[in-house]
């Protein structure tokens, strides 16, 4: 399943019902809305089952960075796609800043390619995989997060700590997919503003 940013358009509703302990929550909300969901970041890991010396990376690839006195990690940075790549000695890779899973895939294989090219053997290919996605979306409403902390299981809400609402689910409704995917870490935030 390919996620990109994509525009809904649902009919909003007054009050949603929550199945777990029958309470209805109030949502102040205008008839109609476009949400605009976007993608702020996919992670992707990939492991290429070797070791690495990372000095021979570095000195194949100078505009690498690596400070092992602070980092155990090399940092690659791509300007196409615009992402960062973290190569670890244990020969796993994390990527950040990509906008979709694809481009985190391309960005990994061209890191892997780059990598061939200034002398470094990899024999087989990386085992890749998304391990996270940050999405953001406006729902032109009002949402209080309270009374969602209060009828939904598995939330924590601690506005001190983080003006947001984290809603853990145990199993994502994904029917065309039948392996058993990790759980999912969805965040709510509200039009928070902080007062001195």
């Amino acid at each position: 399943m390919e996620l990109s940013n994509t525009q809904l358009r649902r009919p909003s509703q007054s009050w949603i019902k929550v199945e777990e302990k029958g309470a209805q929550l109030k949502v102040e909300a205008v008839p109609v809305f476009d949400a605009s969901i976007k993608i702020q970041n996919v992670v992707a890991c990939a492991t290429l089952n070797q070791k690495f010396d990372l000095n021979a990376i570095v000195k194949g690839n100078p505009l690498v960075d690596y400070h092992p006195e602070t980092f155990p990690g090399l940092v690659f940075r791509l300007k196409k796609p615009k992402t960062t790549i973290l190569i670890f000695r244990t020969g796993k890779m994390v990527c950040t800043g990509a906008r979709s899973e694809k481009e985190a895939l391309r960005a990994i294989k061209n890191v892997v390619r780059d990598l061939k090219t200034s002398g470094i053997v990899i024999p087989g290919k990386p085992e890749k995989k998304i391990v996270n996605i940050v999405a953001s979306a406006n729902l032109f409403g009002k949402i209080e997060l309270e009374d969602v902390a209060y009828a939904l299981k598995k939330t924590m809400y601690e506005p001190e700590q983080f003006p947001g609402l984290i809603l853990r689910m145990d199993e994502p409704q994904e029917p065309q997919k039948k392996q058993k995917s990790t759980k999912q870490l969805k965040i709510f935030v509200n039009n928070w503003k902080k007062t001195s």
